[in-house]
């Protein structure tokens, strides 16, 4: 779920909320609707606070919902908050809503929340709301959900999120600014070495920016610097989710790596909406992004430069392991008929319909990925859009982007992306910060257990 402008840190209180107990979240079956039985909903999304394609995208799509269910009327909300970036606003909203009681009755919240959604915001169960079989058939149909993606909204083996929208790391390249540094674009770099020197080139040729890794600020999340991690053979936290490893050496290793892109002059000092900026108007070489900025670069690029891509880079010898953004879509309605209506705008949503519309006016990849060669689907958006292959190939590959377990979740993730930050864009030393950084999480992750 990555964000188009610099987003103030969201913390929240280390409190439970709205009477939701952790682990005791199960729910009876929603009845199915009357056919003339009248219901509204609230469907809360950072992308209504997203102006251009991301709100205009959604407004028709509850337009196209609203014809097809003419007794279920729906309204679209951005989350409550004043941060530059809705997204971070997303959870904060829903507990301080639950709070008062009147919650929204379908939400869209990044698959780094899911823990803390459902053990401590109460989203409803869907395997036992509408049934497993029911959810596990809306994941089939004529273009199926890709497997990986199946269980990104699971937990302790029940699905509490739909997968929504998600995309993968994606260098896109200015090809114009490659061709001006003597670089052939169509050979585009594939590891990070081949990055920096690429990006040097680029900076001495042409006086413009290299690259820039969207994976080190604190509103860029965690999502692709997870990735960068795991392609250097690191974890941020074990697999049983109670030690934090992100200063350790592989961790350390990759991070460093970032902190030398910047050291060197490849990469420059931007926030996340500078560097996104910067990219748009054709004055960067390269930028690690998530897919869903495809349409803003290729907008940007109609000023006169040649948008092309790839996928991540690797690290020497190892392998790349993308990890995942995006979000699920959650249940938090209380009342039965809200709840079965909620389900029927859940299954329009990730509808092959939904895909065609969300992929092509906005770029997120259709996580229904067949559609990508039918004719009747995404095949000629997808011959005109290439990058969407290269999302769809990690996408087989990728490891799901890790949540932080406890209250303190958001705190602990911060705490990590803001050591990180000041190594790499303010070349503090790496070891101790991150040593540092990681003590003061382990207390965090301790005491929100």
């Amino acid at each position: 779920m990555p964000a188009l402008l610099a987003a103030a840190a969201l913390t929240l209180a280390a409190c439970s909320v709205g009477g939701a107990a952790t682990g005791d979240t199960a729910v009876s079956r929603a009845p199915e609707l009357a056919p003339d039985q009248k219901v509204s909903l609230t469907l809360e999304s950072y992308n209504f606070g997203q102006a251009g394609a991301w709100s205009d995208t959604f407004t028709e799509l509850l337009g196209d919902f609203q014809k097809q269910h003419p007794n279920i009327t729906v309204t679209g909300q951005k989350p409550q908050g004043s941060s530059p970036n809705p997204a971070t606003d997303s959870v904060s909203s829903v507990q301080a809503q639950l709070a008062t009681g009147n919650p929204p009755d379908v939400a869209q919240l990044g698959f780094s929340d899911l823990e803390f959604a459902v053990n401590q915001l109460g989203a409803k169960p869907l395997d036992d709301l509408v049934g497993r079989d029911a959810v596990q058939a809306n994941f089939g149909g004529a273009h199926p959900f890709a497997p990986k993606a199946t269980t990104l909204g699971d937990l302790d083996g029940k699905t509490y999120g739909v997968p929504f929208v998600l995309s993968t790391p994606v260098l896109f390249i200015n090809a114009t600014l490659f061709k001006q540094a003597g670089l052939d674009p169509t050979k585009p770099p594939t590891t990070w070495d081949e990055v920096k020197a690429d990006a040097l080139a680029i900076a001495q040729k042409t006086g413009k920016d290299g690259v820039y890794v969207d994976c080190v600020t604190q509103s860029a999340k965690d999502w692709c610097l997870q990735s960068v991690v795991r392609s250097n053979g690191g974890h941020v936290i074990s697999d049983d989710k109670k030690t934090l490893t992100y200063a350790d050496a592989p961790a350390v290793g990759a991070i460093s790596m970032l902190q030398d892109l910047v050291a060197s002059g490849a990469s420059p000092k931007l926030t996340q909406a500078q560097a996104v900026g910067t990219f748009a108007r054709g004055d960067m070489g390269m930028i690690l992004e998530s897919s869903a900025l495809q349409g803003t670069f290729a907008k940007g690029a109609k000023a006169g430069w040649e948008l092309q891509g790839t996928g991540m880079p690797a690290f020497a010898g190892k392998p790349v392991v993308p990890t995942n953004s995006g979000a699920a879509l959650f249940v938090f309605a209380k009342d039965p008929a809200k709840q079965r209506a909620a389900w029927e705008l859940i299954q329009f949503l990730t509808s092959d319909e939904a895909y065609k519309t969300i992929s092509t006016k906005i770029g997120y990849l259709p996580l229904r990925t067949g559609l990508v060669d039918d004719p009747n689907g995404l095949q000629a958006w997808a011959a005109k859009n290439p990058l969407v292959k290269t999302n769809i190939a990690q996408l087989n590959v990728m490891e799901p982007w890790v949540s932080f377990p406890g209250t303190d979740y958001l705190q602990v993730r911060d705490g990590m992306m803001k050591a990180i930050e000041n190594v790499v864009l303010q070349g503090a030393p790496a070891q101790a910060t991150l040593t540092t950084a990681q003590q003061q999480g382990t207390l965090l992750l301790t005491a929100g257990s």
